[in-house]
């Protein structure tokens, strides 16, 4: 008895399967699998610029030239007052997109998924989030940078908060004088 005859043997006598079933069964795993996993990125490809047709090779090159080590909105910005902040909400794609913890401004541009137009913390962008990052909250009327009032637990969400963007994002600049703190209106203290 030969190779052959024996695999063919233990084949059936281990799955309880024909040979046939057996091989038709494992080459389907294989194809389901090559197709599953050719649906995500590899890990080596994950942090590569993303591949652009030569029609938008100038947005490319703004973007994503090899040569500067430097994208458009690492820029810094300096002092900036809160209304002038606000100019960086990411309603216009040329201006790098920002916002502030505690008075430092940080370039989220890399995070446009969270930050930008209808991401879900883009009430955040062109901001001071102090206040609405301690309390955890996405109330318009918190959304500013007093923390007057807030207790230490609150105090130490908003420093994770802050060791976080520090950590992650760039520092370009900081808020000169705040703004008041708005006063809840009729229409807010409904929300």
């Amino acid at each position: 008895m030969g190779i052959y005859e024996v695999v063919m043997e233990e084949i059936t006598v281990y799955t309880g399967l024909s040979p046939a079933a057996f091989f038709t069964i494992a080459g389907m795993m294989v194809v389901v699998y090559r197709y599953v996993t050719g649906m995500f990125v590899a890990p080596e490809d994950y942090n590569k610029p993303p591949v652009v047709s030569s029609a938008n090779s100038e947005l490319a090159n703004k973007y994503f030239n090899p040569t500067t080590a430097t994208t458009p909105s690492s820029i810094q910005v300096g002092d900036m007052t809160e209304q002038e902040l606000r100019g960086y909400d990411g309603s216009d794609p040329n201006k790098p997109l920002l916002m502030a913890i505690k008075a430092q401004i940080y370039d989220v541009s890399s995070s446009r998924n969270f930050y930008g137009p209808g991401g879900p913390y883009a009430m955040f962008a062109g901001r001071d989030a102090s206040r609405a990052l301690a309390l955890l909250s996405f109330k318009p009327q918190d959304i500013h940078g007093n923390i007057d009032g807030l207790g230490p637990d609150e105090l130490q969400i908003l420093q994770d908060w802050e060791d976080k963007f520090v950590e992650k994002y760039l520092t370009v600049g900081r808020l000169l004088n705040r703004d008041p703190v708005p006063q809840p209106t009729q229409e807010t203290k409904q929300t």
